[in-house]
């Protein structure tokens, strides 16, 4: 591990962009189901592209409403609150993820469309796996790879060395780790933190990659890492990490999914992320 690389690299996430005022308070709104359509409507009242953002994807061909969505208070009663929270965050962290990743050779775009396709392949698993309680699994989905932008550059300057350990089989993030001291699943926990996301999400986010590793087993953690793993497999978000990271045995025991069942989400993945991965920034 390289001297002061830690205390640089946690400089960087200090300063990192939060979720836009008008987006936290309207997700605050969106959590309490007490909140009516009306208070969500005027929360955005001063955000012209953040409503016009939520609209486009309301009406997306992903979600095959019959008719048109025209406005906030519609889509509250069409999409209901879970939703609508769900688009509030697509539309919010497009311009932290949108863009290149050196390091990671992930080019424009890249690490967003990766991020949609485990959101896509949570959703379709939730549903496989008959799961009542997924908001905070599609959360988790969205920014499992956060970290990766503020560790690209680290990770670029001293790529000769992470790769030296990794061809001697260790994965790519216990290299990032060896050498920096930390790796991009820690820091984008450390991201959550900041932006005071709830304990569980945040562990989503640090375990993805290895779950057993986790102080406590969870459903959200063994999702996303099924997730994360099916849309490298189907070959969105490879990078330079390539397929460096495997299905841990284990986990898939766990949620009792079998090769059909993966098949089957894999297939899902593929199919719906082109409708949604070029989808918007925040306004």
């Amino acid at each position: 591990m390289k001297p002061n690389k830690v205390n640089e690299i946690m400089d960087k996430v200090d300063s990192f962009p939060s979720i836009p005022g008008a987006a936290a308070k309207l997700m605050a709104l969106l959590d309490n189901t007490d909140s009516s359509a009306e208070q969500i409507e005027k929360a955005l009242k001063y955000d012209a592209g953040l409503t016009a953002n939520i609209l486009k994807l309301s009406n997306s061909a992903y979600f095959g409403m019959m008719t048109k969505i025209g406005s906030v208070k519609q889509a509250v009663v069409v999409l209901g609150f879970k939703k609508l929270k769900e688009l509030v965050l697509i539309s919010c962290i497009g311009s932290l993820l949108n863009k290149q990743v050196l390091g990671y050779d992930l080019q424009m775009g890249e690490l967003w469309r990766h991020s949609i396709a485990v959101s896509v392949a949570a959703e379709a698993l939730v549903a496989e796996l008959k799961i009542s309680d997924s908001e905070d699994i599609l959360t988790a989905a969205l920014l499992h790879d956060v970290g990766k932008v503020v560790m690209g550059e680290f990770v670029q300057k001293d790529m000769e060395e992470i790769w030296s350990v990794v061809s001697k089989g260790i994965s790519f993030e216990a290299a990032e780790e060896m050498v920096l001291g930390m790796n991009h699943a820690a820091i984008g926990a450390n991201i959550l933190k900041s932006w005071l996301f709830p304990k569980h999400i945040v562990d989503a986010v640090r375990w993805h990659h290895n779950p057993e590793e986790a102080p406590e087993h969870s459903v959200i953690i063994d999702v996303i890492h099924v997730a994360n793993i099916l849309s490298l497999m189907i070959g969105i978000g490879l990078g330079s990490e390539g397929l460096n990271y495997q299905l841990i045995p284990s986990v898939t025991e766990r949620l009792g999914l079998g090769t059909s069942n993966l098949e089957s989400v894999a297939s899902r993945t593929l199919q719906a992320v082109n409708e949604l991965s070029g989808l918007l920034e925040c306004g």
